[in-house]
């Protein structure tokens, strides 16, 4: 969806399997831009283990647990009880969250992007592309902040 951030992630091959860190670290910040919208404190502590992943202070094999714990509460969150959506931006904060944890970069960015706009101002929102530039802008200037630099 964020033409742009698509572009700069093929031309720093962010899928490559060398580039794991980079993918959680991106996948991470977009993330805790959101961290303010989920509603599960579950979903907040696996975010917080991503950012303990990432500081070296739990194993990888916690990690793996927390990734796959992350993914079951995504796809149990029972979604929006507001008439405008607004509450739309939990459900897909917490799928930033799942997608951060699987280092699913690209995929986190979208959701984290959904739930910042959904959160500002619901379905009509989210109609307007506009909605999202401000996001997307920050988007590509944090993953070009993370691309190693070439000497």
């Amino acid at each position: 969806m964020n033409a742009a951030l698509e572009r700069l992630a093929r031309e720093i091959r962010l899928d490559d399997p060398v580039n794991e860190r980079m993918r959680l670290e991106f996948g991470y910040a977009c993330a805790l831009r959101v961290k303010h919208l989920l509603e599960d404190p579950a979903v907040v502590e696996c975010l917080l283990a991503l950012g303990h992943f990432l500081e070296g202070s739990i194993p990888r094999s916690r990690f793996d647990m927390d990734v796959q714990r992350a993914s079951m509460l995504a796809n149990q969150h029972q979604g929006s009880k507001s008439i405008d959506g607004c509450g739309h931006a939990a459900v897909s904060g917490s799928y930033a969250v799942a997608n951060a944890l699987a280092g699913k970069a690209l995929q986190a960015a979208d959701y984290a992007a959904y739930a910042v706009v959904y959160g500002q101002g619901g379905y009509g929102a989210v109609a307007d592309r506009e909605s999202f530039e401000p996001e997307f802008r920050w988007q590509v200037s944090c993953l070009a902040s993370l691309k190693p630099s070439t000497r």
